[in-house]
C-alpha cells in the first residue's frame, strides 16, 4: 500500500527571546517519537526505530536537527521584529514524504501561521508557494527561495533520505504496521 511519514513541527514565540517547539515523527498513525523541547533530542516511542538507522545516522539527524530549529527560531523572530508581528505566536510546520507501491514518492512541506495555512512547498521544482497572500507571507516566501542552503538540504532530505529512511522504518516496523 501507500506509507507516509511526517514530521510535525509546533512552535510557540512567547516573545522574543523565549520559544517553545514541539515535534513528532508518525510513520502512518504511529508515533515514531518526539522532541525533548529541553534538549532538542530525539526520544523514541517505539523498540524498533532506533536500531532501524545506524548509530551515526541518529546522531547526523540530531545534529541537523538541533542547527535547523536554533536557526529557525532566529529568523523566525528577526523576520517578527522586522515586519512588527505582534507577539505570541504559533508556526506550524509539517513535511514528509508518501511513498506509493511502484516504489514512486511524493514529498510534502506546508507551513501554518497562527493555526492558518500559510505556504506550501512545490516539490517538483522547489518553490514556495503562498496559501495565503499578506505581507508577511510574501516577505517569508522571498526569505525562503532566496535561503539557497536550505533549498539544498530540502532537496536531498526529500529525494533521497525520506524514501530510504521510510522504507527502512517499514521493514523495520511491519508487523506493528500490519497490526
Amino acid at each position: 500500500g501507500t506509507f507516509s511519514i511526517r514530521l510535525l513541527q509546533t512552535t510557540t514565540f512567547q516573545n522574543a527571546s523565549f520559544a517553545d517547539t514541539q515535534g513528532l515523527g508518525l510513520l502512518e498513525d504511529i508515533e515514531l517519537g518526539s522532541l525533548n523541547t529541553h534538549t532538542w533530542s530525539i526520544r523514541f516511542y517505539q523498540p524498533w526505530v532506533r536500531p532501524a538507522l545506524p548509530h551515526g545516522d541518529w546522531d547526523t539527524i540530531e545534529n541537523l536537527l538541533k542547527i535547523y530549529l536554533q536557526k529557525f527560531t532566529h529568523l523566525i523572530n528577526e523576520g517578527a521584529m522586522q515586519r512588527d508581528v505582534p507577539y505570541p505566536f504559533v508556526v506550524q510546520c509539517w513535511a514528509g514524504c508518501e511513498l506509493y507501491p511502484n516504489r514512486t514518492s511524493r514529498a510534502f512541506a506546508y507551513v501554518g501561521f497562527n493555526g492558518q495555512d500559510f505556504l506550501c512547498l512545490d516539490t517538483e521544482n522547489v518553490t514556495w508557494t503562498l496559501s495565503q497572500d499578506t505581507d508577511l507571507s510574501r516577505y517569508v516566501q522571498s526569505f525562503l527561495q532566496n535561503y539557497t542552503a536550505l533549498t539544498e538540504l530540502v532537496e536531498i532530505i526529500f529525494n533521497d533520505t525520506c524514501v530510504d529512511d521510510m522504507e527502512v522504518l517499514l521493514l523495520y516496523g511491519r508487523a506493528v504496521l500490519d497490526r
